[in-house]
């Protein structure tokens, strides 16, 4: 199954079941794919729309902290569950082992030692996760310990 027939029937589903949250949530994924393909013009590829919903995520992840942070808690427990709604359309994370194989694998591949070179073994040790969803920040942030 497609992911944009994946999407709808999810989203045919949501409103048979009358959820009003994973409704408006899927709602403006859809639109958010929408106004990407508009954008390029042509349909999107199945890692253009897994980067579309990263990018979801992240906003998410940045709207709890602030809301967080302005002690606005039920906006913050809204923007996680949408996070989960969204999640469930990516792939399986990373584990840890998985990421510190890939990069102990890019460290080798490039043999960086300082961290002059970490843009290069953040490249390679991202060709060794693809088709996993990783946190760019927490990756960054492993191979800088590693060079250290």
């Amino acid at each position: 199954m497609s992911f944009s027939d994946r999407m709808q029937e999810e989203l045919t589903n949501a409103i048979k079941a009358r959820d009003p949250l994973r409704l408006s949530t899927l709602r403006m994924v859809k639109a958010a794919l929408q106004y990407k393909e508009i954008e390029k013009r042509k349909p999107l590829e199945e890692a253009e729309s897994l980067q579309v919903l990263h990018t979801l995520v992240k906003q998410r992840r940045e709207s709890v902290q602030q809301f967080t942070l302005g002690k606005r808690l039920d906006l913050a427990e809204k923007e996680t569950q949408e996070i989960r709604i969204i999640e469930a359309f990516l792939p399986a994370p990373a584990s840890e082992g998985e990421m510190q194989q890939a990069i102990a694998a890019a460290l080798a591949e490039t043999g960086a030692t300082s961290a002059k070179q970490m843009g290069a073994v953040m490249k390679a040790a991202r060709a060794a996760l693809s088709g996993k969803t990783v946190d760019g920040k927490l990756l960054s942030d492993k191979i800088r310990e590693r060079l250290s």
